[in-house]
């Protein structure tokens, strides 16, 4: 046994030279970025207890010399590529979707951006003192031209009175989410698709909904609980809940590159200056 591990390894090393560097290499940096991608989700999960599984069997069948088995493992690659793109089809579909992307975080000035985020923050925050539910879509670089086609368009400034009206109990869109644009409310009433992850309990659909979206896109979503008047920030699948008003700003301001001494700067241009 211990002869055949050092044959093998005597085999694997005199192959060695640039080529193979470069394909370790190459194939190393895929795999991270993969990692990198699902880690944090239920994917991560599944594939560490299958990878974990197929290097068992695999080292018990070479050491063993476990004729069926090994046949069987050579046969079976096909099915388990296969097998991989079923499960994984969600992450997969992320990864072509983040290279796809152009790189422009928006077309705003920061000072336009900062604006439009404090609006949003600030109506949230307004509509959770009443216990209002709301489902705020920030587009960043991934289109969402599938979303807002479920809802109805507005094509209008942000107003924090205009957003308030929409989360009304008493309006027909108050169920749907809004979709944000640069500066502006393209739609409203909008589905989102629900997440198949596992959710905490204390999650109710709103959330579900965002964690949905943001598994698939970069977008990010802030949800008021109708329930317990919580507001949070999703993106990227995961939950980020807001103490305050600073707390979820300082998150989105990462999500949208904006310094906190661009932001103080975009104030103070527009003649008002924020002292917090």
């Amino acid at each position: 046994m211990f002869e055949l591990i050092s044959e093998t390894f005597e085999t694997i090393i005199g192959r060695f030279g640039l080529v193979a560097i470069v394909d370790i290499l190459l194939v190393t940096i895929a795999l991270y970025w993969l990692l990198l991608i699902i880690s944090g989700t239920s994917a991560m999960t599944v594939l560490r207890g299958a990878g974990l599984l197929v290097v068992f069997v695999f080292l018990i069948s070479r050491i063993f010399d476990l004729t069926v088995l090994n046949w069987l493992l050579s046969k079976s690659v096909g099915g388990l590529v296969l097998g991989l793109l079923v499960i994984f089809q969600s992450e997969i579909r992320r990864v072509f979707e983040r290279v796809g992307r152009t790189g422009l975080h928006s077309v705003l000035r920061v000072a336009d951006r900062k604006s439009v985020i404090d609006k949003i923050i600030h109506t949230s925050f307004t509509l959770s003192k009443s216990r209002i539910g709301a489902l705020i879509v920030l587009e960043r670089e991934t289109g969402l031209e599938d979303i807002t086609d479920t809802g109805i368009y507005i094509h209008s400034q942000i107003t924090t009175e205009l957003l308030g009206s929409i989360f009304t109990n008493n309006s027909p869109l108050h169920d749907g989410a809004v979709i944000i644009h640069g500066d502006s409310i393209i739609a409203a009433g909008c589905t989102l698709p629900l997440s198949s992850s596992p959710v905490s309990a204390g999650l109710g659909m709103r959330h579900r909904a965002a964690i949905g979206l943001t598994e698939n896109t970069d977008a990010a979503v802030v949800v008021v609980s109708e329930e317990t008047g919580r507001v949070s920030l999703i993106s990227n699948g995961r939950v980020f809940p807001a103490t305050d008003e600073d707390a979820i700003l300082r998150q989105i301001y990462h999500l949208f590159d904006i310094t906190i001494d661009q932001s103080v700067n975009a104030v103070e241009s527009n003649g008002v200056i924020n002292e917090k």
